[in-house]
């Protein structure tokens, strides 16, 4: 386990990953100490109401982040569709429409490869259910500065394709069953 506190969650899913978001997302006090950033695949063309949906089932604050939204604790931004989103150094998000990586954008790995720049060994992430290997080479990153990577437990996804790409690519990744998520999140945030 860290020694010290985290600063910043980076969450990312696809196939299956609101199902599990509408596990985490309550079970996390509503005093929650870190900003979360989440980037779930979406289609490009269609406005979203992930954020709302999220927002009706916790009581954490869930919105669609916007472009230099700084991080605040407790407050959970969704990446809109269309636009990779990214973590700066100076604690704020930002939005860009690169190429989409895996035939995603926003693309999970661009997400957690700038928090891993950003704030590195500050930074927890979390890959959920999902049907590509995006965010495997973005919890690789988070590891390689010093983060946590954590993985939804394949056993436990709709969709364990991603998990299980990621556990592969990052062996210092901890899969922890859907029901033990929130729990550790928890925990990493106050460092222990």
């Amino acid at each position: 386990m860290n020694a010290l506190p985290a600063s910043l969650v980076v969450m990312g899913g696809s196939a299956g990953s609101l199902d599990a978001l509408s596990v985490i997302l309550p079970s996390l006090p509503d005093d929650f100490p870190l900003p979360v950033l989440i980037v779930v695949h979406l289609p490009p063309a269609r406005e979203s109401l992930l954020a709302e949906v999220l927002q009706r089932k916790c009581g954490l604050r869930v919105r669609e982040a916007e472009d230099k939204d700084e991080l605040c604790p407790g407050v959970v931004l969704v990446a809109p569709p269309d636009y990779h989103l990214l973590v700066e150094a100076d604690a704020r998000v930002s939005f860009c429409s690169d190429e989409p990586q895996l035939y995603s954008r926003p693309s999970i790995d661009v997400l957690f490869e700038s928090a891993a720049e950003a704030f590195g060994p500050g930074v927890i992430g979390l890959l959920l259910s999902g049907a590509n290997s995006d965010g495997a080479r973005g919890l690789q990153a988070i590891v390689q500065r010093g983060g946590t990577a954590l993985v939804q437990a394949p056993v436990d996804a709709h969709c364990p394709t991603m998990p299980r790409a990621a556990l592969e690519r990052c062996e210092q990744a901890r899969a922890v069953p859907l029901s033990e998520i929130a729990q550790q999140l928890q925990e990493l945030a106050h460092g222990r």
